[in-house]
């Protein structure tokens, strides 16, 4: 069965974007250029129009018209850098919304975060789910499992900046890294509300182990909306260089970690 016409009208507006027909920052097509050039009704238009409004991809001023927004960030794959830092560097205001946030011993977690962390049963691991957005529009809805014993007394008021300036200025830990796994990845109906965008949306999922000096110090689930972030990475023939490596995903969506319904 086909998507509704504003939906198929939405994908095409999108195309737009994609291909810099019209740049971030320009002035986008009035409803009634769109509905001329597309063949639909101005409601057909207004509708599709309104969606990218609401999704943060247009943005409407009065009395001017409808704008394209510069939000699109980047990701580089061969260094740490917090997201607080890339939105003021790109001029855009970051904001972090700490929509979960609890202590627990890590017997109480999945196995495979208990063995990707190194950590006994009894140890305090703290899970913390965070929606970073800039200017306004979320981008990026992070879950993350954190080694208690070396954040004593972490607070949920500490989450709203960057946690690798909290990790290293407040805890006194050293970054050596992260190892990480990328991937395609649409969209549950749950996230894809969180995030402002249709079920079933393009987002780009990071699977990663951070390290400290200690050893591992996070696990986290990171989704990035895939029409306004982009991955950047820089291959060398210096063989000392360890270029990002790829393989093959397995069958059927990641496991996202979180914490268990009963404690959701």
């Amino acid at each position: 069965m086909r998507d509704p016409i504003y939906q198929q009208l939405n994908e095409r507006l999108r195309a737009m974007i994609r291909g810099e027909e019209v740049r971030p920052g320009g002035k986008f097509p009035t409803e009634r250029e769109v509905a001329e050039r597309f063949g639909v009704s101005r409601v057909t238009a207004n509708k599709a129009l309104s969606s990218l409004v609401g999704e943060g991809v247009l943005e409407f001023r009065k009395g001017v018209g409808t704008f394209v927004r510069d939000l699109g960030m980047d990701y580089n794959l061969r260094a740490l850098m917090s997201f607080t830092r890339k939105a003021e560097m790109s001029g855009k205001l970051p904001e972090t919304d700490v929509r979960q946030f609890a202590a627990l011993p890590a017997g109480e977690c999945d196995a495979g975060v208990r063995e990707a962390l190194g950590v006994a049963d009894k140890e305090t691991l703290y899970f913390t789910e965070r929606l970073r957005l800039a200017d306004g529009v979320p981008l990026i809805l992070e879950r993350r499992f954190i080694v208690g014993r070396y954040c004593p007394r972490l607070r949920q008021t500490q989450l709203a900046g960057s946690l690798y300036s909290l990790f290293t200025e407040h805890f006194g830990l050293r970054l050596s890294g992260a190892e990480q796994t990328v991937r395609a990845l649409n969209l549950s109906a749950a996230d894809a509300r969180v995030l402002r965008v249709p079920t079933g949306h393009a987002s780009i999922w990071v699977h990663a182990i951070g390290l400290c000096e200690h050893g591992p110090l996070w696990l986290e689930d990171t989704l990035y909306r895939g029409d306004l972030y982009a991955f950047h990475n820089s291959l060398g023939s210096d063989k000392a260089q360890r270029p990002a490596r790829t393989m093959l995903a397995e069958s059927g969506p990641p496991k996202i970690i979180g914490l268990r319904r009963s404690r959701a």
